[in-house]
């Protein structure tokens, strides 16, 4: 008998998987379809020997202590700061948008303060930003929007930024400084051996049973388990009763090319030309040295794994539906990106699978204190027995 079946060894399932067997003493079978750990996360050397990404460049930054820590506890760290070029105009410049950008762009020789105002004149007043193209336009303009946004989002996301919720480009910040750096956050690093080393070290654990190739449907009715943490998509866990939420994916075309170093950044943007979106060059993230190098281009497609959640309102208003009947479904935890219906970082999905063990934890020791007989005396029963139990992780 497991305690937990988990559905899905991506991060949610893993750092769920590793806090119940190691603090909580829990027996725990994880699962994946997949024929790997790691979920979009994992990567591998391929035939060439270069470390690769399978499912696109994942960068890890955090603001969270407490997440880079505990994921300290199963990797060591390579520090990495992600930098990111777009080619506008036949010129590669700095994305997101700063200082930089503007005077190439332009010929110009601005300054932070010339640049703040410059920006300010090409800004439209927009009295309520509902939209992506309203967030873009009401901070740097019509053109630099057609430049640098419009015709990527519409690859990306298969519509129009002005069909898109205000969150898809509220994401991409503007500086008026030369910080060329992608992210600002205080912790930013890759895992020094890779990613599918770290979930291994996070999942080697006696109390932990992992099996792959595996679809929950097959197994849900042989194997004994107490609760269920789901990670996969909602929609599939209620068999679509709703219809299905739908995602934006991906299609990856992978490349190892006999040079030593092949783009000018770790990754290069293409707003305008070409069906992919960007280049990633993984040696960049990984620091790996080797004679060759490998690339991945990634085309944007409406079919296929689900990647990102389409954030429209009627999306919203389906996944809600979803949302009451998972809250109402016993001994079934819903989390992670596909669970949840949110476009998360690998981080926020760190900090959400922690809450939950913690509220796991909280309802075991609230389960264990309900069968303990009262106590008499002036401290209440749970006084006593609380100031006695250990510290909770």
């Amino acid at each position: 008998m497991f305690d937990y079946l988990i559905v899905g060894a991506g991060f949610a399932g893993s750092v769920l998987a590793e806090r119940l067997a190691t603090r909580s003493n829990k027996k725990v079978l994880i699962i994946d379809k997949r024929n790997h750990i790691a979920g979009n996360a994992y990567d591998h050397y391929n035939e060439e020997g270069v470390l690769v990404h399978k499912y696109g460049p994942h960068i890890f930054h955090t603001n969270s202590k407490d997440v880079f820590e505990y994921l300290s506890n199963f990797t060591d760290w390579r520090p990495y700061e992600h930098r990111v070029l777009a080619s506008v105009d036949g010129q590669m410049v700095p994305m997101p948008i700063n200082l930089d950008t503007i005077n190439k762009l332009y010929g110009l020789s601005l300054n932070s303060f010339e640049v703040e105002q410059f920006l300010e004149s090409l800004a439209e007043e927009i009295p309520v930003i509902k939209t992506s193209e309203d967030v873009v336009v009401s901070k740097v303009g019509r053109e630099l929007y057609e430049k640098f946004f419009k015709n990527y989002t519409r690859k990306q996301w298969g519509m129009d930024p002005s069909e898109l919720d205000k969150s898809v480009t509220s994401r991409v910040p503007t500086r008026t400084n030369r910080d060329d750096r992608y992210f600002t956050d205080t912790y930013q690093a890759m895992p020094l051996h890779g990613y599918t080393r770290m979930f291994e070290n996070m999942l080697n654990h006696p109390n932990i049973k992992v099996m792959l190739n595996t679809d929950y449907h097959e197994i849900i009715d042989f194997i004994p388990f107490k609760e269920i943490i789901f990670t996969g998509p909602v929609d599939e866990y209620f068999d679509f009763k709703f219809g299905k939420l739908p995602y934006r994916s991906l299609e990856f075309k992978h490349e190892t090319l006999n040079v030593e170093k092949f783009l000018a950044a770790p990754v290069v943007n293409y707003p305008n030309e070409h069906l992919y979106t960007r280049i990633t060059e993984f040696k960049a993230l990984t620091g790996q040295q080797h004679p060759k190098t490998s690339v991945v281009y990634e085309y944007p497609k409406a079919e296929g794994d689900p990647y990102y959640p389409i954030p429209r309102l009627e999306n919203a208003e389906l996944y809600n539906k979803y949302k009451k009947l998972a809250d109402e479904t016993p001994n079934v935890h819903f989390v992670g990106r596909l669970a949840t219906y949110k476009y998360y970082n690998m981080d926020q999905v760190v900090a959400q699978a922690l809450t939950l063990y913690k509220k796991l934890t909280e309802k075991s020791e609230e389960a264990l204190l309900a069968k303990k007989p009262a106590i008499s005396g002036s401290a209440s029963l749970v006084e006593k027995l609380v100031s006695r139990a250990p510290q909770k992780e």
